[in-house]
């Protein structure tokens, strides 16, 4: 039986991402899952996920649309905006209408013009250690709930534990390894996904969601179904 009530989809959500508590998960899908989750869940119209490589340097690593991940993409060049200033600071940034701000001109202008009018962003942090942000995007002026930013929050935490699960704090090199290995696979699945877009005819969200239903399909990590269309032993 479906979920019908709020209560029950975030219950839902948080099972999703705890179900990767569990030995060589797949990191990206765990990402593409949270932000999947938070506009699900959550008033807003578009999520992208920024996480910093070994170096600290910061990655877009999932987004639900071309255009959250081109603002995040523009903001990480320019240095600066909410998900860049969350990350640095460990807290919430907020910016309830974008078009009013006086700082940040290269993230406003790209907001703009990829209909964003205001962005909530929340750390990926744990103990002390942030790993990353996740931007939440909204069509109109406007702030979140405190309800939706205390669920966005929560949704965040999950993930943040289940990539620094105790194992892998142990060995910090197993979480550089899982990173590093994130950051690889992601040049190769946006690789895979202009290969499917030029083959099937979809833009790029339709070739990125056949990516990972073959993936999932076959119980494939999303790196190895993108290199086979990338070498072309396998079509979509």
């Amino acid at each position: 039986m479906e979920a019908t009530t709020r209560a029950e989809r975030v219950s839902g959500a948080f099972v999703k991402l705890t179900d990767t508590l569990v030995a060589d998960y797949d990191v990206l899908d765990l990402l593409h899952t949270l932000v999947e989750e938070a506009v699900g869940l959550l008033d807003i119209a578009a999520a992208g996920l920024v996480l910093a490589d070994p170096s600290g340097e910061l990655q877009v690593l999932a987004s639900t649309s071309e255009e959250s991940r081109l603002v995040e993409v523009l903001q990480l060049r320019a240095g600066e905006g909410p998900c860049v200033e969350s990350f640095a600071a460990g807290k919430a940034v907020t910016a309830d209408d974008i078009r009013v701000l006086d700082r940040w001109p290269a993230f406003k202008a790209a907001a703009l013009s990829q209909g964003f009018h205001s962005v909530h962003a929340v750390p990926m942090r744990l103990h002390g250690r942030t790993i990353g942000a996740m931007g939440l995007f909204r069509s109109a002026p406007g702030s979140l709930s405190p309800e939706d930013a205390a669920i966005g929050q929560a949704l965040a935490d999950v993930a943040t534990i289940s990539l620094l699960q105790e194992r892998a704090i142990r060995e910090a090199a197993v979480v550089n390894e899982q990173l590093q290995r994130a950051l690889n696979s992601r040049v190769l699945i946006e690789q895979a996904k202009g290969v499917i877009a030029h083959t099937s005819g979809v833009d790029m969200e339709g070739a990125f969601r056949l990516l990972r239903k073959h993936a999932r399909a076959h119980n494939e990590a999303l790196h190895e179904t993108a290199g086979r269309i990338v070498d072309r032993s396998l079509t979509l």
